[in-house]
């Protein structure tokens, strides 16, 4: 049976997230097809027809699917669901806010969050704030959220064929009013390839500028524990952990963290790890690659002055 992926995306631009899903679901076996849904988004069908191991996309361009509300894409999921037997997406915002309502739409099981495939039907997730993976089997239709961190990307060599297809019914039971979308030059936190963030140990927001400066010349992303953001910090979208937005950069700075189980489920997988914490016996610590024991205060600093004169 073949394999259907949402695709993440902005109506310009598909997001990276999306050539991870289809590395799972290509794992999974069988014909792998994308439904792009939105609004002047050709485009973005094209990028994905280019995915390696796609073999079609669907292409439903309608300004119902402008804001990818979850109840018109659930809706249209539910139409073109007949002859897929696993669903998938990315577990982003959207994919968490959607797959639920398709899931209970079609009355099948949903399994959130894999982390690998075992087989056409086995799956493993993390439980327990990632302290243990289970294993997952469901045989027949299915509905699945991927962490797009546990996958590489599809590479952009296919050639798959588009497929133009008309919008389902409007549930009606939701309207687009406004958004408000913070905007800022640093790259996305779940994609970029080098992460600092702040914790309880900042004090205040305003010292989140030593995070910003250090970002600015390595062109990385800020974020901040759960205390710093429950604290007023920073901004909730800020928030990496169980959570907030998982993470596994090239590169994860943690400042004034102590490393709650919370916060490390969401960070644990980043290939080096540096931790910058006062306490030497920080839980940070445990999993860091490298640790300083010193005064952030004083430290990071002195890491700016460093990477200025390392002419980053």
């Amino acid at each position: 049976m073949a394999c259907l992926v949402i695709a993440e995306h902005d109506n310009a631009s598909l997001k990276d997230a999306t050539a991870k899903t289809v590395s799972a679901a290509v794992k999974i076996g069988g014909p792998v097809h994308v439904l792009v849904a939105g609004k002047g988004c050709r485009g973005v069908a094209e990028a994905a027809a280019k995915l390696a191991g796609v073999e079609k996309v669907l292409c439903a361009e309608d300004a119902l699917y402008e804001k990818a509300l979850a109840e018109p894409v659930a809706a249209l999921i539910q139409s073109i669901a007949g002859p897929y037997e696993t669903i998938l997406c990315p577990a982003t915002t959207n994919g968490k806010n959607t797959m639920p309502r398709v899931a209970a739409l079609l009355d099948v099981p949903q399994i959130s969050e894999i982390i690998s495939v075992e087989g056409a039907d086995s799956f493993t997730r993390p439980i327990y704030a990632g302290n243990a993976i289970q294993t997952v089997q469901a045989a027949g239709k299915k509905v699945i959220t991927v962490r797009p961190t546990a996958f590489k990307a599809a590479e952009a060599t296919g050639s798959a064929a588009i497929e133009a297809i008309g919008a389902a019914a409007n549930p009606g039971v939701s309207e687009y009013v406004g958004e408000e979308i913070s905007k800022s030059e640093r790259p996305e936190l779940t994609s970029a390839k080098i992460v600092i963030s702040g914790g309880r140990g900042m004090q205040n927001g305003e010292n989140f500028k030593l995070l910003d400066a250090i970002a600015d010349r390595l062109k990385a992303a800020v974020g901040a524990s759960r205390a710093a953001v429950d604290a007023g910090f920073v901004p909730n979208d800020y928030q990496v952990g169980q959570t907030g937005k998982v993470v596994a950069p090239e590169l994860y700075i943690a400042v004034g963290i102590s490393g709650a189980i919370q916060h490390l489920a969401g960070m644990k997988d980043s290939k080096v790890i540096v931790a910058i914490n006062k306490d030497e016996e920080a839980p940070i610590f445990q999993v860091a690659d490298y640790g300083l024991v010193a005064d952030l205060f004083k430290a990071v600093p002195e890491l700016e002055e460093e990477l200025k004169k390392a002419g980053y």
